[in-house]
């Protein structure tokens, strides 16, 4: 434990829980999360903003994306709203029984913002018996396992597609000497970012054909800034977009049932009344066993 104040920097609620108590006995350095912001809303405080900084992300740049949209996202005309455009386009598809939406990124690294959109949208909008179901892919990799599903199934799905204008990526493909006819011809001396577009177009096309209704965030180039500036708008349409289900965007409820199920069967303290409650209750239920 030597010299682990020094190294150690935890994150934590500012007077409650045990790794408060923890922090304060080591004297560790700590940043507080806000009571008053729910954790899918919390990327742009200190719980996002640290690790994001020891990523090597530039968190100045990034709160400045942000800060950027803030007007954009705040006009009171829909059309000159994108967060509010983009909320009642949902609903109204929602409406027309478009039920889940599916997010998707033609760049990997956008992998797990898309993990944190369907936390956001399905933690905010679930509720009541509401809500559009929020699910990602991840293409072109997708398109071998659920591109027939999306292409074909049963029409209830619409998507929301990143799309990055500008991909960093120089990377092109050689030019092959060696006579070989390897039928990829076709692709010499074309860099990565123009097949992923064509890949992109072709597969909207074929989407909107097959009665996907396709919804377009045209991002100009991968970086903190334009990160910053999605993360505002997500945030931002996910409070109108749950106004205009009817529910409360900010709360979870639902989260809390399977914690306090799982606090009782683990024994924990002050919830032996769950416990009982679990134990009586569950003599209803059945299961079944693969021999």
């Amino acid at each position: 434990r030597k010299g682990a104040a020094q190294r150690i920097i935890s994150t934590t609620d500012a007077a409650r829980g045990a790794l408060r108590k923890v922090t304060d006995e080591e004297g560790f350095r700590s940043f507080v999360i806000p009571d008053d912001i729910g954790g899918r809303f919390s990327v742009l405080t200190p719980v996002g903003l640290f690790p994001i900084a020891v990523a090597g992300i530039r968190i100045e740049t990034l709160v400045e994306g942000a800060a950027s949209m803030v007007e954009p996202c705040g006009r009171p005309g829909l059309l000159q709203n994108p967060a509010a455009l983009y909320a009642a386009t949902r609903n109204l598809l929602l409406e027309k029984g478009y039920s889940t939406e599916i997010l998707v990124s033609y760049d990997p690294k956008l992998q797990y913002f898309a993990e944190w959109w369907k936390q956001l949208f399905g933690e905010s909008e679930g509720k009541e018996g509401k809500g559009i179901f929020p699910a990602s892919v991840q293409f072109t990799s997708d398109l071998h396992s659920m591109g027939q599903w999306i292409q074909e199934g049963r029409r209830a799905i619409f998507e929301t597609v990143i799309h990055i204008d500008q991909e960093d990526s120089t990377l092109q493909v050689p030019v092959d000497a060696s006579g070989l006819e390897d039928g990829l011809g076709y692709l010499e001396g074309r860099t990565w970012p123009e097949i992923q577009d064509k890949a992109y177009e072709g597969t909207k096309m074929a989407h909107h054909q097959g009665e996907v209704p396709v919804l377009v965030l045209e991002v100009p180039t991968r970086n903190a800034f334009t990160l910053g500036q999605m993360i505002q708008f997500f945030e931002t349409a996910c409070g109108v977009s749950g106004y205009l289900l009817g529910v409360n965007p900010f709360n979870q409820p639902g989260v809390e049932a399977y914690k306090q199920n799982m606090f009782a069967l683990l024994g924990k303290p002050g919830f032996e009344e769950k416990a009982a409650e679990l134990q009586t209750s569950s003599r209803g239920l059945s299961g079944g066993k693969l021999v």
